[in-house]
């Protein structure tokens, strides 16, 4: 049997059985924790406004409905056939273009363990020395893929096993990506010593400090690289230079406050360094659609 037969049979199955476990661990919409830390489920049966969010480094994989991410520009369309994968913290817009009651949007999503990816990468071996890339990316799925997320899935059936065999899952699934065709850029930026894991650690230190005034030489040089450089290739990764992805920072953090602690625009523009309220309001409504207070009044109305 071709290869091409071989995706052609196993994927329909894998992906309807996948659905269906999904389904009855996300009985209703949202985002829900499993009995793995690293795993969650996500539901959704309508679909939905373009929404900003921080996505930290994650596998995203759909069983039904479809979803696009979008990034300066740029779209990337997550549905059964594709995955994606973040393999940076970036700031970004979701937005799930395929759902309803009766075939709801169902997606698996596993956060990246960087100390479970740097011995994968030992065992496995350097990947050869590539351009620079995004720090996201969407692949085709395949069956070896979907047969190890699926036996992580049935293992939720069985509790006690999870100590154990969960931990080896994860690891397969993930040694599944790194060899896929896309697999050299998340690789590569968990790599050390090359530029890709450079620009990583920036990202990471930018994460950090986004409360704090930035000196892009400062940064620069604690990630070994000259400002130019920097700006140059951090631009690959995130499709923004380090100053745009720390506003971006400090604005989705601004949201969080108001919607999650209650504060006012006002409070949270000082809360996260904007000294003018009247800027801040600009790069709110330019970020997230509309001024922060009609923002979040129109969020928590669709909360309920």
């Amino acid at each position: 049997m071709s290869a091409d037969s071989t995706f052609s049979t196993a994927i329909p199955a894998a992906q309807a059985e996948l659905a269906r476990r999904i389904a009855r661990f996300a009985p209703g919409d949202g985002v829900h924790d499993t009995a793995v830390p690293a795993l969650k489920l996500i539901r959704s049966s309508t679909a939905t406004a373009c929404t900003p969010s921080v996505y930290e480094p994650r596998l995203c994989i759909v069983a039904q409905g479809s979803k696009i991410a979008l990034l300066g520009g740029e779209t990337y369309h997550y549905d059964p056939l594709n995955y994606l994968v973040v393999s940076v913290t970036l700031p970004m817009v979701g937005q799930v273009i395929q759902a309803s009651p009766e075939e709801p949007y169902l997606c698996l999503r596993l956060d990246v363990d960087p100390d479970m990816l740097g011995s994968l990468i030992l065992d496995t071996g350097p990947s050869p020395a590539t351009a620079i890339d995004r720090g996201l990316y969407a692949a085709r799925a395949h069956p070896q893929l979907l047969d190890a997320v699926l036996r992580l899935m049935r293992m939720l059936d069985s509790p006690a096993d999870l100590p154990v065999l969960a931990p080896l899952a994860l690891r397969e699934i993930f040694y599944r990506v790194l060899v896929g065709e896309l697999g050299h850029r998340l690789r590569d930026l968990a790599t050390a010593d090359n530029r890709s894991h450079r620009i990583a650690r920036a990202v990471h230190l930018l994460r950090q400090r986004y409360l704090l005034p930035v000196s892009i030489d400062a940064l620069a040089g604690e990630v070994h690289m000259s400002t130019s450089s920097l700006h140059r290739q951090f631009k690959a990764v995130t499709a923004m230079s380090p100053l745009q992805f720390q506003k971006q920072l400090r604005l989705h953090e601004a949201r969080r406050l108001m919607l999650v602690e209650g504060i006012e625009a006002t409070s949270a523009a000082h809360r996260v360094g904007y000294e003018s309220a009247s800027q801040f309001n600009r790069e709110y409504k330019r970020l997230f659609g509309a001024p922060p207070r009609s923002e979040v009044e129109r969020i928590r109305a669709i909360a309920g």
